[in-house]
């Protein structure tokens, strides 16, 4: 529930912010507004009062949301009024530059709102990251990164021969710049691995994203409801070491070794205030013992950075445009015949799904600047019934000298809609089979 209010009013801030976009600059240019809504609202609206010339109000519907601008061909599909002759305050009777200002409204202000949000949050808690050669205990890999040639406890030094500064930036850096190499330190020695072809489309076709975690030392930080660990004697801040007398320093060793002893008693050893314990802990049929890991501040040097309001300015426009890069990046993926990206393309369900769990307002303001990266970008595309779709109508009409026809522009709607619906379903059918296949 949490993650879904957190979703809706994400959502709700983007869709009013870019709406207003359009509509700032059609007022600017003297073109009348007839309706403003947040969400749509096909046979009725929830709320809409009328103030001037503009009806505003809040549909039903929440897949969006729309200004209808007078003499403009849209979603609206108002076919009566394209049939009227131009009055000057409409859209159709503008230069062609003045409508493309307009369309481009809705994505500058999303961008611009995306820089104003990492200003403000780069201001108020500033940055705290850890530092890729921090991680001394080096990285934990799954199945996908071992094919790869990666290995527990490797510490990852180079990406396509280039130093990564923070750690939690190697997984995109392997898969967002198609990496060929990573140079890791394995056993005091450097070593260079290759990644395979078709690396990116085995991790799309797994839906195996995380394939490389920190590696770190195994405090307990929190207890399940019916752990067995506590009911053993196990308590907060314990550090276990052993499993029935083996030497294991790594949680991610006990996530792998713990299952194997399903239904049987096994031996933990673990420190507790610089004196050595031993535990018989009972294994139930699921292999998990109830032990959360605690808290990695005591092990590992995070990288702190305050701003001041002036210094979060270039920092939160540094920050924006490296988003927008990323964000081309993973649409490049997206529409790569060999990556095949396209089957992992989330729905509400992905998008909501990245929120946390538990209100917290920095990841909100996190999610919610790169959210509306994300829309800037998606409405540029060169889709009929995207803002990107008008724009490409329109450069051609700057270029040629000849504007499209209504009619022309009416089927190019009706084709966009087509797609984007098309698109809508795909992303949708893909949560729907996860869901139900697991993934």
């Amino acid at each position: 529930m949490i993650q879904a209010l957190q979703l809706i009013l994400s959502l709700s801030i983007l869709v009013v912010f870019h709406e207003f976009g359009h509509y700032i600059a059609a007022k600017a240019f003297k073109t009348r507004v007839e309706k403003f809504y947040l969400f749509f609202n096909p046979w009725f609206s929830l709320f809409k009062k009328k103030i001037g010339e503009t009806e505003y109000g809040i549909g039903w519907l929440p897949l969006g949301g729309y200004v209808k601008i007078s003499g403009m061909i849209d979603e609206s599909m108002d076919k009566e009024q394209m049939q009227k002759e131009p009055e000057p305050h409409e859209f159709r009777s503008k230069p062609a530059w003045q409508r493309l200002i307009i369309m481009l409204g809705g994505v500058t202000v999303n961008i611009i709102l995306a820089v104003f949000i990492y200003i403000f949050m780069l201001t108020a808690w500033g940055e705290e990251y850890l530092p890729a050669k921090e991680a001394k205990y080096g990285i934990t890999v799954d199945s996908l990164a071992y094919e790869m040639g990666l290995r527990n406890g490797d510490k990852v030094l180079q990406v396509n021969g280039q130093d990564v500064e923070r750690f939690s930036q190697i997984p995109s850096k392997i898969i967002l710049d198609n990496a060929k190499t990573v140079t890791v330190m394995r056993d005091g020695q450097k070593k260079i691995i290759d990644v395979p072809d078709g690396f990116l489309a085995k991790m799309i076709e797994r839906n195996q994203p995380g394939f490389i975690s920190l590696r770190f030392p195994y405090e307990v930080g929190a207890f399940s409801k019916n752990s067995t660990a506590k009911e053993a004697g196990m308590q907060l801040g314990d550090e276990i070491i052993a499993l029935n007398g083996k030497e294991m320093r790594f949680f991610d060793q006990y996530v792998e070794e713990i299952p194997k002893h399903k239904g049987d008693t096994i031996l933990l050893t673990a420190v507790r205030e610089g004196d050595t314990i031993n535990l018989q802990v009972p294994v139930p049929e699921q292999g998990k013992i109830g032990v959360a890991p605690g808290s990695l501040d005591k092990y590992f040097k995070l990288k702190q950075k305050k701003y001041s309001f002036f210094e979060a300015i270039p920092a939160g426009v540094a920050k924006a445009y490296k988003g927008v890069g990323g964000y081309i990046k993973q649409l490049q993926l997206i529409f790569s015949p060999e990556v095949k990206a396209y089957k992992s393309v989330g729905g509400f369900i992905t998008i909501g799904s990245i929120f946390p769990s538990a209100w917290n307002w920095e990841a909100f303001w996190s999610l919610t600047a790169f959210l509306s990266i994300m829309l800037a970008i998606l409405n540029v595309l060169p889709i009929p019934a995207l803002d990107g779709g008008h724009v490409m109508f329109l450069l051609y009409e700057i270029i040629s000298g000849r504007k499209p026809s209504d009619k022309f522009m009416e089927y190019a709607q009706i084709a966009g809609m087509i797609i984007l619906f098309s698109i809508l379903i795909l992303a949708n059918g893909n949560d729907i089979m996860k869901l139900i296949y697991g993934g």
